[in-house]
């Protein structure tokens, strides 16, 4: 439903760092989605497992699907170019008053990409609002280079180290994005972001798709990622394959080394100077 973007909205992309609100899906879908999400969450023991919310895209047809869709697309597009691919993907879950809080950081701290032509599209499958813990943004930021960042570790925290900027960082010039169900944001992989905590009676569900243009290559191994729009010229990645059905035994195989290329090239410990996890 979203077309190319106009002028002003490329342009307000290019000074800020985000983009919001685009809608992506009629509301009623985005329920739909909401409800295939729990499923899976009860299929998981009710808590959404880290290794099957890793690359969710290659077990699932609906989200390969999703990843796929032309009303993102069209947008990512817009500031990536034609030939793209889907580089991870997975759920960002926040259940009521459960404390869970995302600290200010950039994306790009332990990604080992290339470049930062790197885009997230953060599809709400729930409202996301200042009372449900909804991302929060500093405009502009992504444009600054990779911030330094500290490990904290802290348990509350959804970011896997419980990464933080090292710098000050004015909570006064934060923009709640505000989201409603079906709605999507864009956002760069440097721009300063977090999250509090869900304050809400209802869970704050949220889908993150990373997207990068064929030419952006891992730096440290050579991990998998999905062809959605365009050719891939290059060959940097491993092509991943669209799954027939959900959780197919061809697909849940592939799923695992995926992920496992995956987490080898994020989680390995190194100083955080490439271009993560949770995603507010």
């Amino acid at each position: 439903m979203t077309a190319s973007l106009s002028a002003a909205q490329s342009a307000a992309y290019q000074r800020d760092g985000i983009l919001f609100p685009l809608r992506v899906m009629p509301q009623s879908e985005a329920g739909i989605g909401l409800a295939q999400f729990e499923a899976l969450e009860a299929r998981d023991g009710g808590t959404l497992s880290d290794r099957t919310n890793e690359k969710c895209h290659l077990l699932l047809p609906w989200l390969s699907d999703l990843i796929r869709d032309p009303a993102i697309l069209d947008a990512v597009e817009t500031f990536l170019g034609p030939n793209l691919l889907c580089w991870a993907s997975g759920f960002i879950a926040k259940k009521p008053a459960d404390g869970r809080y995302v600290s200010w950081h950039q994306d790009s701290t332990y990604w080992s990409l290339s470049s930062p032509e790197v885009l997230t599209a953060w599809v709400a499958m729930t409202p996301s609002t200042p009372e449900s813990g909804c991302m929060q943004v500093i405009p502009g930021t992504h444009t600054r280079d990779q911030l330094p960042h500290r490990e904290t570790f802290a348990e509350a925290n959804l970011l896997s180290r419980g990464q933080e900027i090292a710098v000050s960082v004015d909570p006064e010039q934060a923009v709640n994005v505000c989201l409603r169900p079906g709605e999507m944001s864009l956002h760069h992989v440097r721009i300063v972001h977090g999250s509090g905590a869900n304050r809400s009676p209802r869970p704050r569900v949220g889908f993150a798709i990373r997207y990068i243009p064929t030419h952006v290559r891992q730096t440290n191994l050579r991990a998998t990622a999905m062809l959605v729009r365009g050719v891939d010229e290059y060959h940097h990645f491993e092509p991943e394959p669209v799954p027939t059905a959900d959780f197919a035994p061809e697909a849940v195989a592939f799923h695992a080394h995926a992920v496992d290329l995956h987490m080898s090239s994020v989680y390995a410990p190194r100083p955080p100077k490439d271009a993560t996890d949770a995603d507010a």
